[in-house]
Order: structure tokens, then sequence, then C-alpha cells
């Protein structure tokens, strides 16, 4: 049985922990997202010139594609010589498939976190690639970071000629992933000075850096990702998972680091973005939140 919500606010402005369980129900026993019909359908992406309502596969100047692309989508309410936030989204590991019929591709065109989020209208969805460097050349990772240094530097090309040449918002680019997407919030996302000063806030679900030691990657460590959390600042993350985000925030508390989360368990067993393709509690908690931090 799951325990009654204990949190609401521990410290004003710091720390909003909702509907964050002590004890997590086990995954077959929640119910299933297919038991609630989507009001959302993510636009198919494209190579195809980018346009209102249009999702467009795209490769960055500097590299040769298509095995190096991205995903661009303008919001059906995208007018010339406008400014729109813009949400980065990162995908989960490809290769996924659970009991309960949740995939993961890996890749660009399938991710879908964003869209939900946004609805298509007031924000600029783009989705980016790990890059990973082979004899061949570069080309999207579907698992895991590939080169990270190519990977940043394919993110910070991009999110500038987004900026230049489609209206986003510098000053309110969003960080947002899923599963591997999640984790890479603070791996990708703090892992330099550089980068980390790139972001106004994030959107983490199922996962987060340094909760596990045992993912496959250098610096999976909890010493090496504390490092990485203190580049935070007191920028907003929304922080939530399948079943029960307990498992993070008894990690973040442990940290002694004072950070501006929000927590929100998803009461679903699915390991999946989908939730946001529906008409939720916490998908209207989670856009009120956003409109919340992008406020000047």
């Amino acid at each position: 049985m799951r325990a009654t919500p204990a949190l609401r606010r521990l410290l004003p402005a710091l720390f909003l922990m909702r509907a964050v369980g002590e004890a997590a129900a086990p995954a077959a026993a929640l119910p299933d997202l297919s038991t609630v019909p989507a009001d959302l359908e993510v636009p198919v992406a494209r190579a195809v010139a980018p346009a209102p309502g249009v999702r467009s596969v795209m490769t960055t100047a500097g590299w040769a594609g298509p095995a190096v692309r991205h995903t661009l989508y303008l919001p059906t309410d995208w007018a010339p010589g406008k400014r729109y936030p813009v949400l980065v989204e990162y995908a989960g590991n490809g290769g996924y498939r659970n009991a309960f019929g949740d995939v993961s591709e890996g890749t660009v065109e399938g991710a879908r976190l964003g869209y939900g989020i946004s609805g298509g209208r007031g924000f600029i969805w783009l989705c980016l690639p790990f890059v990973e460097l082979g004899a061949t050349g570069p080309a999207n990772a579907i698992r895991w970071w590939g080169d990270v240094a190519e990977s940043k530097r394919y993110c910070l090309a991009t999110v500038r000629e987004v900026v230049a040449r489609w209206g986003g918002d510098e000053r309110a680019v969003v960080f947002c992933g899923f599963s591997r997407g999640a984790i890479a919030a603070n791996y990708f996302g703090l892992h330099d000075d550089e980068i980390a000063r790139v972001w106004r806030a994030f959107i983490c679900h199922s996962h987060y850096d340094g909760v596990s030691e045992r993912w496959p990657y250098a610096g999976a460590d909890r010493v090496s990702a504390l490092a990485r959390l203190r580049r935070l600042g007191d920028r907003p993350q929304w922080i939530s998972h399948e079943g029960s985000v307990a498992p993070i925030a008894d990690w973040l508390r442990r940290t002694g680091v004072a950070g501006r989360w929000t927590f929100a368990d998803i009461p679903f067993r699915n390991h999946s973005p989908d939730w946001t393709l529906r008409d939720l509690p916490a998908r209207r908690e989670l856009r009120a939140w956003l409109q919340d931090v992008l406020r000047p």
C-alpha cells in the first residue's frame, strides 16, 4: 500500500514535493497508461523544410547528414520575428522493451516528451542526439552518450542556430529528457560550466543522475554526480518517475545541496514519456510549473 504523501514544502522556494510516496506499489499493481485515452498525437518527423506545425529532420551546418541529425518542431502559433521558449529533448536508450509493451528506440524521431509538454503550441521543440564517432564518421548514438565532447558541440551549435534562425529565446531554453535523457539532464546538461549556462530549467522523467552507480558509463559514481549537481545553482528541476520518485528525492536530500526541485509520482506502471500525451493531473501540473519558471 502506498504511504500518504508526507511532504509538500520543506523550504520555501527551494524544495517542493508533490505526491512522493514513502513506499511504492509494485509496478504490476499500478494501472497501465493504455487505460487513459491519449489526446495528443505526436507529429511524424519528415525531411521537409521547417514550418508551423511541422516536425522536420535536419542536420546542423558543419556535420554531414543524415547519419547525424535532429528534429525541429515549430509550434502551430509560430510567426517570424517572435521569440519562443525552446524545449531541448534527449531520448531514452534504444533497444528497450518491457513486459508492458513500453518501447524506447533511442532516436530523435522517436522522442515525444517535449510535444506532450507543449501540446504543439507556444514552444519550439528540439530533439537532439548524442553523437558517436566511428570509423565512417559521426553518427547518432542510440545508447548512452556517444562522444560527450562531440555531443556537446552539436548541442551548442544547434541551439545557437535555432535562436538565430527560428526565433528561439536564448533566455528560455529548457532541458527535458526521459530515462537516458533524464539522467542526461545533469550528466550532460551540467557536464561543465559552458553547457550548464545554456539552461533555464530542467524536466527529468524516469531516472536521475547519481541514483545508481551501476549504469555502464564513466562518471556514474555519486562523487562525480554530486560535482555535476553543484553546477545547477538555483535553477528549477521537475523530477518525475513512474510509480514513485522517492529514491530520487532521498538521494537529493542526502547530497546536502539545496535545490529548487519539484517531485511528482506518476501513478502508472509504464516506463514511458507517454503520460504527457494524456490529460492527466500530472501533465497539468507540469505545464503550470513550466509557465511559472519561465516568467521573467
